[in-house]
Order: structure tokens, then sequence, then C-alpha cells
């Protein structure tokens, strides 16, 4: 018998936010399509521990900025199960580059970044549309950033993308309801490896004590909080669609 558990795919789910939003979709009775671009061994940790949790799950290498790519996600999730639920945008890249640092930025970095950030959620909702309409209570989340509302982060193009992701956001809402609510997460410094990588040890250390100091909550993201607000946009919120929450501590008050 086919399972009839509700299935999401979680692009960009080998580690980080992605990893902990399938397991937690997991421990709720979903399956998962864990998606990945080039980390093959942590895309099968995740799917490991999504199982130990009872879930099936489908291991799929695909880059989100080629469309073939996540058409192919989407029909490798169909011909599993036969049915999609919920689509998480979650995939994404940055160049670090400080904002003062113009020359820091080519014309291909935007390219580059828009085509995973932008691009690649679009494709990657026109791609799921059918099977999400068909489900009938669908629901597609962004992995959005403050960077988008503020105009802060890891370089101007970086903050560009994910503001333009918000606005896709607000129209992909306009014209995938009644069927699909589509809203947006807007997560601040989230603690882990994929930031202090790219920003160095002293300097993620430093801005990560200053935002636990200076927040109201006096707090920072961990990507286990990412993934309840993404999840409860997907369980719950049933008339809430074209939406973005900002998880910050509270730092966008200051």
């Amino acid at each position: 018998m086919r399972d009839t558990r509700k299935v999401a795919i979680v692009t960009g789910s080998s580690s980080g936010v992605g990893a902990a939003t399938v397991k937690l979709l997991a421990s709720k009775g979903w399956n998962v399509v864990i998606n990945y671009s080039r980390s093959y061994a942590a895309a099968q940790k995740a799917a490991g521990d999504c199982e130990s949790l009872g879930a099936e799950t489908l291991v799929y290498q695909a880059n989100v900025a080629v469309d073939a790519d996540c058409r192919g996600i989407v029909n490798g999730a169909l011909k599993k199960w036969g049915r999609i639920d919920a689509l998480i945008n979650n995939a994404g890249t940055t160049k670090f580059v400080p904002h003062h640092q113009l020359d820091g930025l080519e014309k291909d970095d935007f390219f580059d970044l828009y085509g995973v950030n932008v691009v690649g959620p679009y494709q990657m909702v026109r791609a799921c549309e059918q099977a999400l309409r068909a489900s009938g209570d669908a629901a597609v989340v962004n992995l959005a950033s403050i960077a988008g509302l503020h105009g802060i982060g890891s370089s101007i193009a970086y903050a560009a993308s994910k503001g333009a992701l918000l606005t896709m956001t607000k129209s992909l809402a306009r014209v995938m309801g009644p069927q699909i609510r589509v809203n947006a997460v807007c997560p601040g410094f989230i603690q882990g490896e994929w930031l202090e990588k790219g920003m160095g040890s002293e300097d993620y250390q430093k801005l990560k004590d200053h935002l636990e100091t200076t927040a109201p909550l006096q707090a920072t993201c961990t990507a286990e909080n990412v993934a309840e607000s993404i999840v409860n946009f997907i369980d719950g919120h049933s008339i809430v669609t074209g939406q973005a929450i900002i998880l910050d501590g509270g730092q966008h008050l200051m």
C-alpha cells in the first residue's frame, strides 16, 4: 500500500536549517526529499536521522538554479510517493564582501546569487505547482533573511537577492491560493558552521556576543529555531499567506 503520509521537499537540506527542518518534519510524520548539491555524506546522514524517526526519504542531488534539476526533484518525489504537500525553498548561497567594497562584487556574482536565491525558488514552485494544488492544503515556505528587509548581511548582492525573494513571496501568494499558502521566514544571525566559515571565527564570535548582549531577547537563532517557524507555517497558520516572519531575538527593534 502506498504511504499516505504527507511529503515535503526541502532544498539544500543536507545541513544547517534544511537538515533541522527535514528532521522536525520526520518527527511529525512526514516523508521528506533531502536535496543537496555537493555534500553527499551529509545528505545521507540527514536521511538516516529522518529514517530513524520513521520517515521515508529520497536523497536527490540537484542545483536549483538549473530548471531541469528542479523538475527532476519533483518528478522523483512524485514517482516515489505520488504527492507533494509542502515545498521549503531553503537552498541559498552568498559571497562575503563588506558593503563598502563595491569593487568586491562583479556582475556574475549577482547572477550566481540570484540564480540560487531567487530563480531557484521560482523554478521549484513552478515545477511543484500542479502537485501542490492537488494536495488541497499545501504550503510553500521561502527562507529569506533580515538582509532582504534591512539591506544588511554578507554582501549587497545577497541582501538584494533576499529582498527579491520577499517580493516574489507576495507575488506568488496572490496567485497560488486558495490551495497553496506562500510565506517566508527571515532569520537574522544563525548559529552554525556556514556563517562562522564565511565570516571567520573571530568576527563570528564577536558579532554573536554583541547580538546576545544587545538584542531584547539576548539570543540568536539556531537552525532548530528556524525549522520550528518553517514547520509552523506548514502545519499551522491555515489562514496566513504572503507573510514574512522575522527571527532575530528582537535585533531589528534596536
